[in-house]
């Protein structure tokens, strides 16, 4: 199982040595012009105010000539440090861009290698977590990451090299007073490390909340054609709005928590510079430390509170960064598919295939067998239709069958090839699965048919004409361009499942599965529909689950499922008393099965 840590992250930082050693040379240059700033006015209160002439004045004498007006010396340090100040500006702007650069191509890398997990795992994996789940989980999570990746750890070196800086400045000013405030310091950060792991836990709350609610309002969305037509309005937008509330909760919990930690953090550090200020005036009364330098002090207390608080606030976004780690690690978690690409395959160079189900049985929970030890035989190119009530098992056999699912007892073979060593990436490629309601893009008509595939106008013509959509196409202004809404929703019911078909024909698989795929169509347009299939068909094996007769009238063989089991002959009577359409059909063909 691959998982994110810091330490995978900062392999992937190492990778990107010009970028971090040009950075962090800016960031040391950056700090060697700021450093002085706050040390020069008020050197100019003891040299010239005081007349007690020292560097700064000599050095300006020196350049313009002796005894100066004090406005000289006063212009030529306020343009040194506007000046200074300015480079520190652009520097350190240079560098946060620099860290941009390496976060965003790392958080980059992250969904890159999150998606193509994504795309490895099953669908009974997927659908354990949900497509809400993980949508916050690449976006939210990856972007907690990104911004503790670019923004703070930018900010985190040029904190600690000002740190240093301020801290040698002051040591040289007056060392024991130095020493008393860089000792200090550490307890305020330790004060506040305790509170962010607190912090912590309330935003891992708020981000559960938000998943929550991100289910919920795609659920619904997505369902909201059929939640219109119940009139359930009210129950499901009630939900949503209940969700909405607890995240709304939660995310004030969190918010002003951490904020009162925020601001309790910097109550403690403005104590501390308080204190620090007390004692500087009582080293200016009993020891030789001149007012100048005391407020040097003062100035290089106000310019290191800047760069604490952004390790203070560092803490609270490492915190809240190795949260989303472990939230991300959830989809690295999700088990993947076996493929082997040396794998034998039966599909290759043959047009179909034959299919053997082998004391096939399948739950989706422990102990609830949905499939009960079934055994059926399909030749090459028959075409057998698979008939029983709701809840018999058929759509999960077809499922078995598609490669949706890997197998748990049992086997299928294709061609005598098992699907255990086939792969089902491979069984997907040359399996169709028509489904009663096919997923459909917001995009084109086109779209949605090529789905991916290198397609010519021939093979378009083809399949509009097999599936019975040449003319609906030829109504619209913008034929195969038209855009078709979300899941299709300006389409029909049976528009969509003709248009699976189209695409299916356009896929050319080996072995093609219609389950119920024609259900939305009126008799006299299935007619039509399976008239222009039938040559198609006519080489392909077929498996066709249906209830109408007519759907399943040209089988070779009709297997009854019932309570995952294929019922005997002897025992269709019992399918035949539960549906009455049947009747009729299965009298006159007792010689199919």
């Amino acid at each position: 199982m691959h998982k994110y840590s810091f330490k995978t992250i900062l392999k992937n930082i190492k990778q990107y040595k010009k970028e971090l050693i040009l950075a962090n040379f800016i960031a040391f240059v950056a700090v060697i012009i700021s450093t002085p700033v706050p040390l020069l006015m008020p050197l100019l209160v003891d040299e010239v105010l005081l007349n007690k002439p020292g560097i700064v004045v000599e050095t300006i004498d020196t350049l313009f000539g002796k005894e100066n007006e004090a406005y000289v010396y006063i212009i030529c340090v306020l343009v040194s440090v506007l000046i200074l100040r300015l480079l520190f500006f652009i520097l350190n702007l240079y560098q946060t861009k620099l860290f941009m650069i390496i976060s965003k191509n790392i958080t980059c890398k992250i969904r890159e290698e999150l998606l193509k997990h994504i795309s490895k795992v099953s669908l009974r994996e997927f659908e354990s977590l949900g497509d809400g789940s993980i949508t916050s989980k690449l976006l939210i999570d990856v972007d907690t990451i990104d911004h503790f990746l670019g923004s703070v750890i930018s900010r985190l070196v040029i904190s600690i090299l000002m740190i240093v800086g301020v801290g040698a400045v002051l040591i040289a000013i007056h060392w024991k007073l130095a020493l008393f405030i860089l000792l200090l310091n550490p307890f305020v950060i330790v004060i506040t490390t305790k509170i962010a792991r607190k912090v912590s836990l309330l935003k891992k709350k708020e981000n559960i909340a938000y998943e929550l609610f991100s289910d919920s309002l795609s659920e619904t969305l997505k369902l909201f054609l059929q939640i219109k037509s119940l009139n359930k309005e009210k129950i499901f937008f009630g939900r949503v709005i209940k969700y909405a509330s607890n995240l709304r909760d939660s995310s004030i919990e969190f918010g002003y928590k951490s904020d009162r930690a925020s601001r309790f953090s910097f109550l403690v550090f403005l104590s501390g510079f308080e204190i620090f200020r007390a004692a500087s005036i009582l080293v200016v009364a009993y020891s030789n430390l001149s007012i100048g330098l005391m407020l040097a002090i003062f100035s290089y207390l106000w310019v290191m509170m800047s760069p604490i608080q952004e390790v203070l606030n560092i803490q609270y976004a490492y915190h809240n960064a190795l949260s989303s780690l472990k939230r991300i690690n959830v989809i690295f978690a999700l088990k993947t598919e076996f493929i082997d690409t040396n794998c034998l395959n039966p599909f290759k160079d043959n047009l179909t295939n034959s299919i053997e189900i082998k004391n096939l049985s399948f739950s989706y929970e422990e102990n609830t067998d949905i499939l009960k030890s079934l055994n059926i035989k399909i030749k090459r190119g028959e075409k057998i239709a698979i008939v029983g009530a709701s809840g018999s098992g058929k759509t999960t056999l077809v499922g078995l069958l598609a490669g949706l699912y890997p197998i748990q007892d049992g086997d299928i073979l294709y061609d005598g090839v098992s699907i255990k060593t086939v792969g089902l990436n491979i069984v997907r490629e040359n399996i169709f699965l028509i489904l009663q309601n096919p997923q459909l893009f917001n995009d084109t008509i086109k779209n949605n048919l090529i789905f991916g595939n290198n397609t010519t106008n021939e093979q378009l013509d083809f399949a509009l004409k097999i599936a019975q959509l040449e003319e609906f196409i030829g109504s619209l202004k913008y034929g195969l361009e038209t855009k078709i809404g979300r899941d299709g929703i300006k389409l029909s019911g049976g528009q969509k499942q003709r248009l699976s078909i189209a695409r299916m024909v356009i896929q050319n698989p080996n072995i093609v599965i219609l389950d119920e795929s024609t259900s939305a169509l009126d008799i006299y347009m299935e007619s039509r529909l399976f008239e222009a299939l039938e040559e198609y068909l006519k080489d392909k094996t077929t498996i066709i689950v249906a209830h109408r007769i007519s759907t399943v009238r040209k089988a070779d063989f009709i297997y009854v499922l019932e309570n995952g089991k294929i019922m005997e002959e002897g025992d269709s009577e019992s399918l035949i008393k539960q549906d009455g359409l049947f009747s009729h059909y299965m009298k006159e063909n007792k010689g199919k099965k």
